[in-house]
């Protein structure tokens, strides 16, 4: 049972442990980067582009001089991407956690297809963490460590089922985000029971940040510059509203607190804002037939099978 004498400002040492987090450069994956680095964690950070994410890094060293960091390039939309930079974490000693946050927030208006042949979104936000998550579960098992998906407040609000995960028809930006944050939750949960029908030693989580805005956080030099627009904007929806730093707390907590458990479904107190608390999921993205549906549409979408589990049909009950 998780504690209720959490303090976010106060993370149990982390010394000797290692993370990976996507989307490290900027937004609530930065900030929960400087959150791992600041209890004494190893973090490896990762992000598509080199450049922003070194000045990530030398952000956060600014912050905790004594950090332990390195960078990885990794872009979730690409699939050799993915496993190239999964290779490299593979060679280390073993990973206690795995943050899945990267992702696309702010949709093309057209639907945009990737190298691979898969809607941009999910791609971005689903495809390439199922990926990654696999490739890297070796070195998560070693470790008896844990995954964490990033979930969104709107799959409550916005229930929509991915029945056609890469829209083919019927694309809005809007719905592309939604559908895929349904996804990459939904796996979330399919995952973990998958690890526990295999008794594989690794947890896997869904976190979600709330409703954090770029407005209401504050500034970093080369991470976080919100114009007077943005930050005009983030007042007015102060009450609802939370700084993209606050919005780490769920997903570093879900990752890094020993009395969490695999299958738990972590968020804001107040849907929107407020200290991280166990919530309960969404309907759709702990429906097993949803789970299950997005697990066959990865699995053959990435040509990829999670070691320890080829092989396996999950019965459901």
């Amino acid at each position: 049972m998780a504690r209720d004498d959490w303090d976010p400002d106060d993370l149990p040492d982390l010394s000797g442990r290692r993370y990976l987090v996507t989307g490290s450069n900027t937004g609530v994956g930065f900030f929960c980067c400087l959150q791992l680095a600041g209890a004494g964690a190893h973090v490896i950070m990762t992000a598509r582009n080199p450049s922003r994410l070194s000045r990530a890094r030398a952000a956060i060293l600014d912050q905790v001089p004594d950090a332990d960091l390195e960078t990885l390039a990794l872009d979730t939309s690409n699939l050799g991407s993915v496993r190239a930079a999964a290779a490299t974490v593979r060679g280390r000693v073993g990973l206690h956690g795995a943050l899945f946050n990267a992702g696309i927030v702010h949709p093309p208006k057209k639907r945009e297809i990737t190298r691979d042949g898969h809607e941009l979104v999910i791609a971005t936000n689903a495809l390439g963490h199922y990926a990654l998550a696999g490739a890297v579960l070796p070195a998560l098992a070693a470790a008896r460590g844990r995954m964490v998906w990033l979930g969104s407040v709107a799959t409550k609000l916005f229930p929509w089922d991915p029945i056609d995960p890469d829209l083919v028809d019927g694309y809005t930006p809007w719905r592309a985000y939604v559908q895929s944050k349904v996804a990459a939750a939904a796996l979330g949960f399919e995952a973990d029971r998958r690890l526990r029908a295999a008794s594989v030693p690794v947890q896997s989580l869904v976190a979600h940040p709330g409703y954090s805005l770029g407005g209401r956080t504050r500034r970093i030099p080369g991470v976080s510059a919100p114009s007077r627009r943005k930050r005009l904007l983030g007042g007015l929806q102060s009450a609802v509203a939370q700084s993209k730093e606050r919005g780490a707390w769920a997903p570093v907590r879900a990752l890094v607190d020993p009395d969490a458990e695999g299958g738990q479904y972590w968020g804001p107190a107040r849907m929107y804002t407020g200290a991280p608390v166990l919530e309960r999921a969404p309907r759709i993205a702990i429906d097993p037939d949803v789970g299950s549906r997005m697990w066959h549409y990865a699995e053959h979408a990435t040509r990829t099978e999670w070691p320890y589990l080829k092989g396996r049909r999950l019965r459901l009950r």
